[in-house]
């Protein structure tokens, strides 16, 4: 099969490279791709962003299966131009990626499926939001309504970091999505990932995470698109994952379907789980980044079979194979994430790192110049590795850390301690 992934980042260098196990795929395009993915397939620069483009590139090379990586390309319509062009796509429709495109609509279909979730106020006008922070108190949580890459999310430990917040979203901190903000109640607990796929019908889960989004060691400093992850989480155990199945997700796909929105793709559903009660978070309609890269170096090849079967809706004959094993990815990111960083510095030593099934280094944003890998974006690079404990994944990973020299980039050093202290 001719295979395209749309995207760029750490999340479609680990979705290539597992594609790239399975003898089904003949053919593998990214675009627009990175340095780190040109090495494994051939990359193509296209607007993903622009439905038509997509298509016709799709149709001139013969493209039979795309995966769309991430959701901007979802939010704006590309999976429905994909398949009304009669091509095989795996990722929700625009109206059904809302589940992320707005966290409003996702709480006004949580409250119509029952699906246990913060309490919350939807927000057009600043003095009403910060009316309501004051009648609440804090901590309190406050998000931008739209699609913010991952960062459009302030806990407020304050009324005053609640109320600079709303300043921050109103005036403009996020573009068009802060133009609307979602203000929630403060939700104690253990936060982890939960992924299923869906095929409009039948939902399969395939796979826990926990991811950190905290900048600085110990869970300090600002929220950036996430700074590390680790696979199993241990917060997420069968029973808690079934409650999460048959209270939130299930009665969530199936008020979408009862909406003429039936759901196609992953849904990644953010936890909050306190004392075995889980109760959502947030959706994702893609694959976390970077808890993807966990998931894919575990997942392997049936990765692929797996997304296959959701775009064809056979899910329902369709297992997943996990080993019993546990993998790590760890962030590097330019110093000055997530605020402002320069671009352009020169990445050394990748090209003594290992490539194989137990340890890869996923590139996010770079970019090849002059011969040289150079950092194009905050979070740049994903040193990841699994290992048959937790402990072990650790190590394969920080040891690749430590074997990229690269003075402007810096990382968390604490990735996955939550479970290494309850692994001893």
């Amino acid at each position: 099969m001719n295979i395209l992934i749309l995207g760029s980042g750490g999340r479609e260098h680990a979705l290539a490279w597992a594609v790239l196990q399975n003898p089904k795929c003949d053919r593998l395009i990214v675009a627009p791709g990175n340095a780190g993915i040109a090495q494994i397939a051939d990359c193509a620069a296209l607007d993903i962003l622009d439905p038509g483009l997509v298509v016709t590139f799709a149709e001139e090379n013969a493209i039979d299966f795309v995966i769309i990586g991430p959701e901007a390309p979802l939010a704006v319509g590309v999976a429905d131009r994909l398949r009304e062009a009669g091509i095989l796509v795996f990722g929700p429709s625009a109206a059904a990626a809302r589940l992320e495109a707005s966290k409003s609509f996702t709480k006004e279909i949580c409250d119509a499926a029952g699906a246990p979730t913060a309490a919350w106020g939807h927000f057009t006008d600043a003095d009403a939001a910060k009316a309501h922070v004051r009648a609440q108190g804090a901590p309190i949580v406050v998000k931008a309504d739209g699609l913010a890459a991952g960062k459009g999310v302030i806990v407020a430990m304050t009324e005053n970091e609640a109320i600079t917040a709303i300043d921050d979203m109103f005036g403009g901190a996020f573009g068009g999505a802060g133009t609307e903000v979602v203000i929630e109640e403060f939700m104690e607990g253990e936060e982890a990932s939960f992924f299923v796929l869906c095929d409009g019908e039948t939902v399969l889960p395939i796979g826990t995470a926990q991811d950190h989004k905290r900048v600085g060691d110990g869970d300090t400093g600002p929220n950036t698109g996430g700074m590390g992850a680790y696979s199993p989480a241990p917060v997420l155990t069968d029973a808690v994952a079934q409650r999460a199945l048959d209270e939130i997700v299930r009665p969530t796909m199936a008020e979408m379907t009862r909406r003429g929105m039936p759901y196609q793709g992953v849904l990644y559903a953010g936890l909050m789980i306190k004392d075995g009660a889980p109760r959502l978070v947030e959706y994702n309609v893609r694959f976390g980044d970077p808890e993807c890269q966990a998931l894919m170096m575990r997942l392997g090849a049936q990765a692929f079979d797996l997304m296959h079967a959701a775009a064809e809706g056979r899910l329902k004959d369709t297992e997943v194979n996990w080993a019993d094993d546990h993998a790590m990815t760890v962030v590097l990111a330019a110093r000055g994430y997530p605020g402002e960083y320069a671009k352009g510095s020169v990445i050394r030593g990748l090209d003594t790192l290992p490539e194989t099934s137990f340890a890869m280094c996923f590139h996010a944003g770079t970019a090849l110049r002059d011969g040289q890998v150079v950092a194009t974006g905050g979070r740049v690079l994903n040193a990841t590795a699994r290992g048959a404990t937790l402990a072990e994944a650790r190590d394969r990973a920080y040891a690749m850390v430590d074997a990229i020299n690269w003075p402007e980039g810096f990382c968390r050093r604490d990735i996955g301690w939550r479970a290494l202290d309850a692994e001893g």
